[in-house]
């Protein structure tokens, strides 16, 4: 190995560390938000979204808005989802994918024209320390609300949750009729919540 070659070498690893570095310091601090459907990567995300805010503006439910400038300057004004006081419906057009430009939201090609590709948008889990039909009382409006069969199913007459088909679209939280809703939404980039009453 010559010199150029060696210095070569140094700057493409002194590069992939500073790149790895900067994706696990992004991935980090976005367990404080949820991306809308179909979002990329974090870092590529913050390197891709111009901040255009038309898929704020094409969210035919209000879900998406823009991330605080006391967050940081990195991602100000970037879209995130509000799941804690609404659900995506999960469109079946995507308007919010549709009209990003710059491919920071990004749907996948179908594999066929049958089916359907549902993004993962969140972690969802049921506290049963609050829901009723732990308790003893009936509900279920939560079964109800939920868009995407098998995500939410009842067993021995309470809800349980699927966690590989579930997409974390929280229709069911918005649907909870507890106060302080027993249905806990965070971001895939956080650490996975306990069952059975914790969060």
């Amino acid at each position: 190995m010559d010199r150029r070659q060696f210095f070569q070498k140094a700057l493409h690893k002194a590069a992939e560390t500073v790149v790895k570095q900067s994706d696990a310091r992004v991935t980090a601090r976005a367990s404080r938000w949820i991306r809308p459907p179909f979002a990329i990567a974090e870092l590529e995300f913050l390197l891709g979204c111009t901040r255009c805010s038309d898929c704020i503006a094409a969210c035919p439910q209000g879900v998406i808005f823009p991330l605080a400038a006391r967050l940081g300057a990195d991602v100000a004004g970037t879209p995130a989802l509000d799941l804690v006081n609404k659900g995506c419906h999960l469109c079946t057009d995507w308007p919010c994918v549709n009209a990003c430009k710059t491919a920071a939201l990004q749907r996948p090609p179908e594999p066929e024209a049958s089916e359907i590709t549902r993004p993962r948008l969140a972690r969802v889990k049921i506290n049963t320390a609050t829901c009723l039909p732990y308790q003893g009382p009936e509900c279920g409006v939560c079964l109800d609300a939920c868009p995407v069969p098998g995500a939410l199913y009842i067993q021995q007459e309470r809800p349980l949750i699927d966690e590989n088909v579930c997409t974390g679209c929280a229709l069911c939280r918005e649907a909870c009729i507890v106060e302080g809703k027993a249905i806990q939404v965070r971001s895939l980039y956080s650490e996975p919540m306990m069952a059975s009453g914790q969060v």
